[in-house]
């Protein structure tokens, strides 16, 4: 990255890129960041539950203008392929640049929401740069449930103006953001032991791309937990399977590209399976042809010894509702062509000694949509007789049309760069919703750079649009400094 431009936002991210930074392990992050602060005679505060808050004076002469923050997160999604061998609580991220695009191959890049916080650390730093008084807020945890912004005291922000950096479209001013909330569902199964003339296979369903479980829940993609519960639904009609184990997904706010299951079969089953196999795969290869093409589906004989699975009514009741339950996108936006207004996410499966575990992201454009939908899910679950709840929720961000702020962006926006930007809400969680509840007062707007397929490995970002961000919104700065 010394290669790239503007060095200063590139020189930030290749130290974030370097220190390790899961949701709930961005010690070590904050940690250099204050140093970092010290060194600069920048002050800083960490609040009560964690978030790091940096503080520059206005420049000469602009003490009293309203202040300006600018907002970010510290943590980032940590997903890898299959046979990538990579720690994220150790290893660092190891980018490459390919035709224009800064990506991680084998990863997730942290662009989301790395280079939000290298601008606003850059900002920070930048000489003869004319400003409000500043203040810079990197919230921790925010990709695990946004602890840091629902933690965030009332009246910790001085500031009167918000400029989120963790959007991921460039040409576009966000003004709103969806709210969500988790569904969590549990059931302990009776189990029971195996057959001696059964025999043990594993089922992989990998290849898929994944996703935001946001942004990317409108594009089709197909999602690995979904696709091996109908799979051995369809194996438990035409043969007597047992389901002993079931893993699929990493995270609840990503479209599952891999899941497995350990079942077990007669042995004189076995002989059929790699034609029903090879059946279903050709199936989802025509089905999802343009958004998944190379979904895979293959199986194995497992060496794990052979033991407990779950009764046959278990397995048939943890099946149908894997199967059955809403996944997707449920209603697309009235008021912004193109823009999900509700989804949910099935993200993570787990099946291990009769314990059963699925989480679920629901979102939507208004609170009481993703509420209703949440309430229907949980509701789904019991009707199986699972034990199903709600966590996590968090508002969305309504959006305000005739804010100053925007007004004021939008003229710097069009003067820099010959158009103003399009105006847009967003199908993922910002924390605008969070900050304006402890905040009311705030007038908030967002950006970004073109990243694609935050939250799965082959993450990248844009650039060129990284430069345009910088141009952005140091132009941004200067003009907010000024009385008109």
């Amino acid at each position: 990255m010394k290669n790239l431009q503007p060095q200063s936002v590139w020189s930030h991210f290749a130290t974030l890129c370097a220190i390790p930074r899961p949701s709930y392990r961005e010690e070590a992050l904050r940690q250099h960041l204050i140093e970092w602060a010290q060194a600069r005679g920048i002050a800083y505060v960490v609040d009560g539950v964690g978030n790091l808050i940096l503080k520059k004076p206005a420049s000469l002469g602009c003490e009293s203008m309203p202040g300006v923050i600018l907002q970010g997160h510290l943590d980032m999604v940590c997903q890898a392929n299959s046979g990538t061998v990579h720690d994220f609580e150790r290893d660092a991220i190891k980018p490459v640049v390919r035709d224009g695009w800064l990506i991680a191959e084998d990863t997730t890049l942290g662009a989301d929401n790395g280079i939000g916080v290298a601008l606003a650390l850059a900002a920070l730093e930048e000489a003869n740069l004319m400003h409000p008084p500043l203040e810079v807020l990197l919230t921790i945890n925010e990709e695990s449930g946004m602890d840091g912004a629902r933690g965030l005291a009332p009246g910790t922000l001085q500031g009167k103006l918000l400029i989120n950096l963790d959007t991921e479209e460039w040409g576009h001013f966000y003004l709103g953001c969806a709210g969500g909330v988790d569904v969590e569902v549990r059931h302990d199964c009776e189990q029971q032991e195996l057959p001696h003339d059964f025999v043990l296979l594993r089922f992989d369903v990998s290849g898929l791309r994944g996703g935001h479980s946001g942004i990317d829940i409108h594009l089709g993609r197909g999602n690995a937990i979904k696709l091996l519960a109908e799979a051995l639904r369809d194996l438990a009609a035409h043969t007597d399977m047992r389901l002993v184990e079931m893993q699929g997904g990493s995270a609840r706010n990503a479209i599952p590209r891999e899941a497995f299951a350990v079942c077990a079969v007669p042995i004189n089953a076995v002989s059929g399976i790699n034609e029903w196999v090879e059946h279903r795969l050709a199936a989802w290869r025509q089905r999802f042809a343009e958004a998944d093409a190379k979904v895979s589906f293959s199986y194995e004989l497992d060496e794990m010894p052979a033991g407990l699975a779950v009764q046959q009514v278990e397995r048939d009741r943890l099946l149908t509702f894997l199967d059955v339950a809403v996944n997707g996108v449920s209603q697309m936006s009235e008021n912004f062509a193109g823009v999900t207004d509700t989804s949910s996410n099935l993200g993570v499966v787990s099946l291990a000694l009769g314990a059963f575990k699925a989480t679920f992201k629901v979102r939507s454009l208004r609170d009481a949509r993703a509420d209703a939908s949440a309430n229907k899910l949980v509701s789904h679950a019991q009707s199986y007789g699972l034990q199903a709840y709600k966590d996590g929720a968090y508002p969305g961000w309504t959006p305000n049309p005739a804010s100053d702020l925007l007004a004021r962006c939008q003229q710097v926006y069009t003067r820099e760069f010959g158009q103003p930007a399009s105006l847009q809400v967003i199908h993922a969680g910002l924390e605008c919703g969070l900050l304006a509840a402890s905040h009311p007062h705030l007038e908030m707007i967002s950006f970004g750079p073109d990243i694609r397929g935050a939250h799965a490995p082959g993450e990248k970002v844009e650039i060129k649009s990284v430069e345009r961000c910088w141009i952005l919104l140091k132009a941004v700065l200067q003009a907010l400094a000024r009385r008109s």
